[in-house]
């Protein structure tokens, strides 16, 4: 059974107020184990949830997407992980995120705080990607400790990556007794997190299910100091990875998820019952599922506004010879929004001359253009690939995905 179990907190000393100095009661939540449990769902959820199946594994077969499949996933991968950081409050859009990457890539500077902890996001849905590429070895609560290192590395708060919390911690307010949700004491999350992993490796629900428990227990769990909600929406990636449903491509979910951050904050509010049992699981799963399928649906609309950047590029540049380095940097303009000559010769394989002189042509063409990064250095970006993706955040942070009906309800660059 979920239980609430008090504790006293002993004031804190240096407080600014006598009622913040004193010590005062508090209660923090404990939540069942993952395994075993029994998840009865309305026929209705259940039918919804085999659509959101369904809709990412199109995601990563449609032919649009198909053609285009890794620059794709990578552009997308970027977009989830600045969503996911908007949650948290660390507001970046994709082209300063680009820039910011290529100037950390180039040893051209060191990114602002706000990127860094983006690129960071970058690096622990990565990590993430790769623990799940492998279904046969189970996740471990390690790789859990490896994504949350890989999400703080190079930041501010590098020294607690990976450790797991030796204290009460709470979410909102200046102490757990005017705290929002208090999660379980120290003593309890070790076993949480075991139980959490072993569900991780299993299959007893279907895959969009067990992404959904999974991050919501891990947000009860809230193991580390910082960077639980984007580890935990990592996860979902993880999960979705790893039961083979988003082969290639992840789903940004994330994405819907801002848009709707009073309900997702309520859904998981929800989950944190004292009554056994799925039931205040329920609005958090139908969350999930509906956020799923939008986020598919969207992308694979997505996924053709840039295969209609692609042919209009190839147009402007006329005749490209198949396999030549023109025709390959076409192609992978997605997954190089931002790069140098050094950059797309080794993504390409092909040689700085060659990649030089493709990418020559292609500002002549006006498919690429020049910009500075800092005051000497040269890089390039795609024409019209930024403006594509502004229109894409765009329709997805309006509710109703039609931006002149239903306006952006969340922080998103102006129409371009």
């Amino acid at each position: 059974m979920p239980k609430v179990v008090q504790a006293t907190w002993g004031g804190d000393p240096a407080g600014p107020t006598r009622s913040s100095r004193r010590p005062c009661t508090y209660g923090a939540y404990v939540p069942d184990p993952l395994r075993d449990w029994d998840v009865p769902l309305p026929v209705t959820l259940a039918a919804d949830m085999a659509d959101a199946e369904e809709a990412v594994r199109q995601l990563n077969t449609d032919a649009d997407v198909a053609h285009n499949l890794e620059p794709l996933a990578r552009f997308l991968l970027r977009a989830e992980a600045v969503a996911s950081s908007h949650i948290e409050g660390l507001v970046l859009n994709v082209r300063r995120l680009a820039r910011s990457e290529a100037d950390a890539r180039e040893g051209w500077g060191s990114p602002d705080a706000t990127a860094t902890a983006v690129l960071g996001n970058i690096r622990a849905l990565d990590r993430a990607l790769a623990i799940a590429s492998d279904p046969t070895t189970p996740v471990t609560v390690d790789s859990l400790r490896d994504i949350h290192a890989a999400l703080l590395v190079g930041t501010r708060d590098e020294r607690w990556a990976g450790v797991i919390r030796e204290e009460q911690n709470w979410i909102g307010g200046p102490n757990p007794c005017l705290a929002a949700f208090v999660p379980p004491p120290h003593k309890h999350v070790p076993a949480l997190m075991e139980d959490l992993a072993a569900y991780i490796s299993g299959d007893d629900h279907p895959a969009v299910l067990q992404a959904a428990l999974a991050h919501g227990q891990f947000e009860t769990i809230h193991p580390f100091a910082d960077g639980n909600g984007r580890v935990g929406r990592a996860l979902i990636q993880l999960v979705l990875r790893r039961r083979g449903l988003a082969t290639r491509v992840v789903p940004p979910v994330s994405l819907i998820l801002a848009t709707h951050t009073d309900r997702y904050v309520d859904a998981l509010t929800a989950t944190r019952s004292l009554v056994s049992g799925a039931s205040g699981q329920l609005a958090w799963v139908g969350l999930f599922v509906e956020s799923t399928i939008r986020a598919c649906r969207d992308s694979v609309a997505f996924s053709e506004e840039l295969a209609q950047l692609e042919r209009d590029h190839r147009a402007r540049l006329g005749k490209v010879r198949a396999n030549s380095t023109v025709d390959l940097l076409v192609t992978a303009l997605p997954a190089l929004p931002v790069f140098t000559v050094k950059t797309a010769a080794a993504f390409l394989g092909r040689s700085t001359v060659a990649v030089s002189q493709a990418v020559t042509a292609m500002v002549d063409a006006g498919v690429v253009r020049q910009i500075k990064m800092g005051r000497r250095n040269r890089a390039f970006e795609a024409v019209g690939l930024f403006e594509a993706f502004t229109g894409f955040e765009r329709m997805l942070a309006s509710p109703y995905a039609e931006t002149e009906m239903s306006p952006p309800v969340r922080s998103v660059p102006g129409r371009p």
